[in-house]
């Protein structure tokens, strides 16, 4: 594991912020004031979208002849949040005919399956509107269309040479898509479409005689859905992000969210994007891993408080239950892969793991954890029922994993069955008996993309603290420059520090008092990290702001630790 330093160039930023804070945003781009500015009104119009006012038409037709409308979402977070914002944004609108339905993993498979399409015969839709899937559903689309629904996909995964043949498709990454922001989750996407839609009603004079929804009121499910899909934080959806904190810190947001976070100990009125990733987001994915995404998607449309109280709590033992089992596979993944030896070839460039006794829900998870500590892509499978396997897969910046499947499949035809996703993770299919022809496939495919420097693991830092740094203004002002995420990630900084009490807390982490060349005593903690630190350590930390019974101090959640001079 190397730590190396971002470079920071020579831009102009106003004199007022912290000269932290100025060469934390130079390292990630920021080039003048003007990029800093997150109003609504620095948003990109909807106009460029393709597609966009065929979607618009298709949603306009069925509220006003008061058309069935069914949603069908996906099982992770981002699909969940644009679900209940296509239902909730929708019946604002005067739709009154409008449900919901999010696939079983093991049932319906991924998207917009024939599977879901026949479970979706039960509501008898005109139009089925899906969110965060549904670019790739060539054979579901053919079936909804030949039971009589319409069909408007809302999608932001990479779209494959064959388009479905759908009746209007929105999404910015189509090749055919002028939108300056191809980063957009799908509840960005989704919401996009809200904006075109209440356009059109608006000059049709829909809203004549009635209240028009402010779209302003669903950014806290966009800001949810966003962090939680780790899409790159590029303006647009820094944009989006730091309004819909904005909001929910200001108490303008749904019983659902505010229940998700008192489930998770965050405190809405200080809620963070990071509060967002390692709080909130997990408890509501739990749905999708475990059991469905509908427990999810109830909890976010909640309509009192306690009704959102009991779905979080449902949701808070399903989260629970998911970390117990994630904690099991991954320290079999460990073990199986611990006893190889790099030196010797051990570890091929790409992993493969597979035990019959693993959850599909959870791989995804697995396989991040292994790339995390193997620093190599990984892909983890699970058991999928007639003799098939589902695998998720993870890789490392430089290597975009989509691409290595396409690569891998046009090289050996009958090894996938299906795949699909982004750079940096992907899902797939095959039969239970290529798995070993995969893993060799696999190895062998990702070695062409990779470096041995890659595979080392990098630490990237944004440089030394001076102990007048070390203090609570420069922690809030950090805590507020964001949102942090993907794409503008969070500042992290290096420095050397003596050992000064240590102890292990939790069972598996490490709680430090460290001191600084200066005489500066500051508190620590190292998550997931129950080994004994030497005397004298290097450290890449976040400063960070802990608050306890009322009281906010400096504490650094600390991400990567060795011995000093290493």
């Amino acid at each position: 594991m190397k730590i190396e330093r971002r470079p920071v160039p020579e831009v102009s930023l106003p004199d007022d912020l912290p000269p932290v804070l100025r060469r934390v945003y130079a390292a990630r781009g920021i080039r003048d004031a003007e990029e800093l500015v997150l109003g609504l009104d620095r948003l990109p119009g909807y106009q460029s979208l393709s597609d966009i006012e065929a979607a618009a038409a298709l949603l306009q037709e069925a509220l006003t002849q008061d058309r069935r409308i069914l949603v069908v979402g996906d099982f992770d977070a981002d699909g969940a949040t644009a679900t209940a914002l296509a239902v909730d944004a929708l019946r604002a609108f005067g739709a009154t005919r409008v449900d919901y339905l999010v696939p079983d993993r093991a049932r319906h498979g991924y998207g917009l399956s024939p599977a879901i399409v026949e479970a979706a015969r039960a509501y008898e839709p005109d139009l089925i509107v899906t969110v965060d899937n549904g670019i790739a559903s060539v054979a579901g689309v053919a079936a909804a269309r030949a039971a009589g629904s319409r069909v408007l996909i809302t999608d932001h995964h990479l779209p494959p040479a064959e388009l479905p043949d759908a009746d209007a498709i929105v999404n910015p990454n189509r090749v055919d898509c002028g939108f300056p922001c191809k980063a957009l989750a799908g509840v960005g996407v989704l919401f996009y479409v809200m904006l075109a839609l209440r356009a059109r009603l608006r000059d049709a004079g829909w809203f004549a005689g009635r209240d028009e929804p402010g779209l302003a009121d669903y950014l806290d499910l966009v800001a949810l859905g966003t962090v939680a899909d780790v899409v790159p934080l590029d303006r647009t959806n820094r944009i989006l992000v730091a309004q819909g904190l904005k909001r929910i810190r200001a108490g303008r947001t749904r019983p659902g969210l505010l229940a998700l976070a008192n489930a998770a100990g965050r405190d809405p009125g200080r809620l963070t994007a990071a509060d967002i990733g390692f709080g909130l987001a997990p408890r509501l994915n739990a749905a999708g891993r475990l059991e469905n995404m509908a427990l999810g998607v109830d909890c976010l449309l909640a309509p009192d408080t306690e009704t959102a109280r009991e779905a979080a709590l449902t949701l808070e033992g399903l989260n629970a239950e998911r970390r117990e089992r994630q904690a099991r596979m991954q320290d079999a993944a460990f073990a199986a892969l611990d006893g190889l030896d790099p030196g010797e070839g051990g570890l091929p460039a790409g992993l493969c793991l597979h035990r019959p006794d693993w959850h599909e829900g959870i791989v995804g998870l697995v396989a991040g954890r292994v790339r995390e500590r193997y620093h190599r892509p990984a892909v983890a499978f699970a058991d999928a029922g007639a003799g098939g396997l589902k695998g998720s897969a993870r890789s490392i910046p430089g290597v975009h994993i989509r691409d290595v499947l396409e690569n891998l499949a046009t090289r050996h035809p009958d090894l996938i069955d299906r795949f699909g996703g982004h750079a940096m993770a992907a899902g797939l299919t095959l039969p239970a008996d290529r798995f070993e022809a995969f893993r060799a496939a696999f190895a062998e495919e990702v070695g062409r993309w990779v470096s041995e420097d890659m595979l080392q693991g990098v630490v990237v830092s944004d440089g030394e603290l001076s102990d007048a740094e070390l203090g609570l203004e420069i922690a809030y002002a950090l805590r507020e420059g964001g949102p942090w995420g993907a794409g503008f990630p969070e500042p992290v900084f290096d420095g050397v520090f003596a050992v000064l009490d240590q102890r292990i807390v939790g069972e598996r982490h490490l709680k430090l008092r460290l001191g600084t060349d200066g005489g500066r005593a500051v508190d620590a903690i190292a998550f997931n990290h129950d080994r004994e630190a030497p005397d004298r350590v290097r450290a890449v930390y976040r400063l960070d702001v802990n608050r306890y019974q009322g009281i906010d101090s400096v504490q650094l959640v600390i991400e990567h630790i060795v011995p000093a001079g290493v």
